[in-house]
């Protein structure tokens, strides 16, 4: 590492310090949290994720110098922090440290994805997938192999360590764990394509309860593995885009080492958007279910519209978010949920793609604030799922002003 790299990363790091210490982010995590516990009334949180960050590679604050790919990854995470703090902030939280992940390997699934892909942007990691299915028999059934998780405790300590000389006294580094993300059915059709899943539910429906099955023991299987080897985060930010404080978690009789019961279950199964209830439960639910209830507290969904499947949610005994996407009827949602679960709303992103209209974004924002407080449900907005802005750095800044604006008049 050269002295000029590590001058670079220590300067963001001032510069992040200075923000992480504004009062408002205290502010703006209790008020999370306090959403999370079901308190209404509130104002909601605003959030901005999944940030097409290759669009604004050409703004000068923006570009990365440091030669080392180590200290050129602590540089990216410094600059798109800062960034987002002074373009589009909303209610962002800027954490008094910079996060160390735990080092671990997972011998997977045991098959590979086979895809043709397709792209419109070379720069963009959003593609259009063509899968070809790997997983037509039951004898390519067996080669899915139970996960061996391997923890490397000497890598995290020289990772950190790395960090704490990089960074010295400006700021402090602390070793973070992993968060649950359990979506098999994001998973399945990578390897059979979606077409062929969806006719296999009319015609071989055994077959692919025996898939999900499988798929479901070796989620089980990994997420005890990650509770034994102590890889779970207890105190996590964001939950995949949400935030995830609460006064809940991690237990009261929690003593440092993270167990399944002090942490949130993410979960989701979009694309059976396209069968009926009854199917969702049998195919998803009645699986997903046993690992939801091993976890303290559960949040579903996220871009397929759950209007239809709320009921059947609802009644997981540990549920607390359920995803109300741009597809969804945010009315019926909210009616449903009321005050004993949180809306985690998800704008339209088309809204930011070319150009943003302000009184759009307005008529939808305040469509989902009269909705949760007619039915005094406790909710958020994440504007996530961005694919593009078309370059425009103006398109969030707008939404976000008019977005703010809008709350504004009810808070």
């Amino acid at each position: 590492m050269s002295h000029k790299d590590v001058d670079i990363v220590r300067e963001l790091a001032r510069k992040y310090r200075e923000i992480a210490a504004d009062e408002r982010n205290e502010e703006r995590r209790q008020r999370m949290s306090d959403t999370n516990d079901l308190k209404t009334g509130l104002r909601p949180a605003v959030l901005i994720d999944e940030v097409p960050w290759h669009e604004f590679a050409s703004y000068p604050e923006m570009a990365l110098v440091c030669e080392d790919p180590f200290l050129r990854g602590m540089e990216e995470y410094f600059r798109r922090k800062l960034f987002q703090w002074e373009h589009f902030q909303v209610d962002m939280v800027a954490e008094p440290f910079y996060p160390v992940g735990k080092s671990f390997s997972s011998t997977g699934l045991g098959i590979e994805i086979q895809e043709n892909i397709v792209k419109t942007d070379e720069k963009n990691n959003i593609v259009s997938h063509q899968y070809l299915d790997v997983l037509a028999t039951e004898e390519d059934l067996e080669k899915i192999k139970p996960p061996v998780v391997t923890l490397n405790e000497e890598q995290t300590g020289k990772n950190l360590q790395l960090v704490q000389e990089v960074l010295g006294e400006v700021l402090p580094a602390k070793v973070v764990g992993t968060t649950i993300y359990c979506a098999y059915w994001d998973q399945i059709p990578r390897f059979r394509g979606v077409e062929t899943v969806l006719y296999d539910m009319m015609d071989r429906p055994e077959f692919i309860h025996a898939i999900v099955r499988k798929f479901a023991d070796w989620h089980m299987r990994y997420l005890e593995q990650l509770e034994q080897w102590n890889l779970l985060e207890a105190h996590p930010s964001l939950l995949h885009c949400t935030p995830a404080y609460t006064s809940e978690l991690p237990g009261k009789d929690y003593e440092g080492k993270t167990r399944l019961k002090d942490v949130w279950f993410r979960g989701m199964a979009q694309m059976l958007n396209t069968v009926s209830p009854q199917m969702f439960v049998e195919f998803e639910l009645d699986y997903m279910r046993p690992l939801m209830e091993r976890c303290g507290l559960v949040y579903y969904g996220c871009c397929e519209p759950l209007d239809s499947r709320i009921p059947y949610l609802i009644q997981i005994p540990n549920m607390r978010k359920l995803g109300v996407s741009p597809w969804s009827d945010v009315e019926r949602c909210a009616e449903q949920l009321g005050s004993r679960f949180v809306a985690a709303r998800k704008p339209n992103p088309a809204l930011v793609a070319i150009s943003t209209d302000e009184d759009e974004v307005a008529r939808e924002t305040e469509k989902t604030i009269l909705a949760c407080r007619k039915n005094n449900c406790p909710y958020e907005l994440v504007l996530k799922d961005i694919s593009t802005v078309s370059g425009k750095l103006d398109n969030l800044v707008r939404w976000s002003k008019a977005v703010q604006k809008t709350l504004d008049k009810y808070y």
